[in-house]
């Protein structure tokens, strides 16, 4: 486990950060800025489960939420310990199949309950679905940057992380549409509506 006792150190106030391994880089390394942004996807997250914990007919849901979010940790922990040789004493926590497969297996059971699309959802219905939303599009960000830093070369990102991070972003949108009254409360697009 992590202890921590004193918040500031200094040690970043020249613009610079330590990876897990101790190696020194910029704070807007694209591997930092990964982690990053997977750490605001899980503070939206959290800010969906204030409204999911309060509601018991998101409790399920709520649990699944913080099931991910324990989840997020582990890979910003991985993130922050980048594949290389030669491998570290210790071993690097890692997202693995199994944590991927658990995520398909959330999104199937919640939207084996969920109405068929007629048409994309617009963000938004209750306060914890437009915060799952805001989620959903930070991942989306994440991922993005995660595979821009998997193409750069000398940087290595497991299989399993990415494959998480795309899972990610579709069970947050499976989960807005359940809070959302299973459905019954998503907003859909109406194209051209208003012109």
């Amino acid at each position: 486990m992590v202890v921590l006792n004193r918040i500031y150190t200094r040690t970043g106030d020249a613009g610079q950060t330590s990876l897990g391994t101790g190696e020194r880089r910029p704070k807007n390394d694209l591997r930092v800025e990964v982690y990053g942004t997977i750490d605001e996807a899980n503070c939206a997250i959290g800010l969906a489960r204030v409204a999911t914990s309060k509601d018991p007919a998101c409790a399920r849901v709520d649990a699944m939420l913080l099931c991910v979010q324990n989840d997020m940790f582990d890979l910003g922990a991985d993130l922050c310990v980048p594949e290389a040789e030669p491998i570290p004493q210790y071993e690097p926590l890692r997202i693995v199949q199994a944590q991927v497969d658990r995520l398909e297996r959330k999104i199937d059971d919640l939207n084996a309950e969920l109405p068929p699309l007629m048409s994309f959802v617009l963000p938004g219905g209750s306060s914890a679905a437009a915060a799952l939303h805001l989620a959903r599009t930070i991942t989306r960000r994440a991922e993005r940057l995660l595979v821009a830093l998997a193409a750069v070369p000398g940087e290595r990102v497991g299989e399993p992380a990415l494959k998480y991070v795309n899972r990610l972003s579709d069970f947050l949108f499976v989960a807005a549409r359940y809070v959302n009254r299973k459905g019954e409360g998503d907003i859909l697009w109406v194209p051209g509506q208003n012109r």
